[in-house]
């Protein structure tokens, strides 16, 4: 019986080791990584319109007021009115380039059978995503993303969409203006 105890353990006791191992090296994450300094560092944008959904052929009313332009429309007035940033008219000539988009994100959820559209109050309306990309290098040095919740009557779909897109101005001028450190030090 010894024997089969001493067989098992060196059978079984390799497969715990990397378990042990893992749970001890587990490091505690950092409260708030590193924003790319270009983003604070930025006086002169460029405002990039990355697309919206159009569906409305497949209704019998307007997903949305404003169109497919909607997002790129409301969110260069934001940006604009907030006076934080100079608007370029090129990339070649800005520090950054924000790039605004509006996507349907479970296009398949409101279908019906009959092929028009049901927006339902449990099921997302769509996404807003701002990317903020080097215009140097191509590369998105941030995204944010807000979900737009979906509703029956196209009053409160619109208000829906205002409210996520106040969050992404809100989301994009927290990262460039950050809390101030209030720790009471003297």
């Amino acid at each position: 019986m010894n024997a089969t105890l001493l067989v098992l353990s060196i059978l079984l006791l390799p497969g715990f080791i990397p378990r042990l191992h893992a749970q001890n090296s587990k490091k505690p994450i950092p409260v708030s990584a590193p924003i790319p300094p270009q983003i604070a560092a930025a006086q002169k944008v460029f405002i990039s319109n990355g697309g919206g959904e159009s569906i409305e052929a497949l209704t019998d009313e307007s997903l949305l007021d404003g169109g497919p332009d909607r997002a790129y429309n409301e969110f260069y007035t934001a940006i604009k009115g907030w006076r934080h940033y100079e608007l370029v008219s090129s990339p070649e000539k800005a520090d950054l380039v924000l790039e605004i988009s509006w996507v349907l994100t479970t296009p398949n959820a409101f279908t019906t059978p009959d092929s028009k559209l049901s927006i339902a109050d449990s099921y997302p309306l769509g996404e807003l995503k701002l990317g903020v990309v080097d215009p140097k290098s191509h590369i998105t040095l941030w995204t944010i993303k807000e979900s737009i919740r979906g509703a029956l009557l196209l009053s409160n779909r619109n208000k829906d969409f205002d409210q996520a897109m106040n969050t992404v101005v809100s989301r994009l001028e927290s990262l460039v203006q950050p809390i101030a450190n209030t720790s009471g030090t003297n």
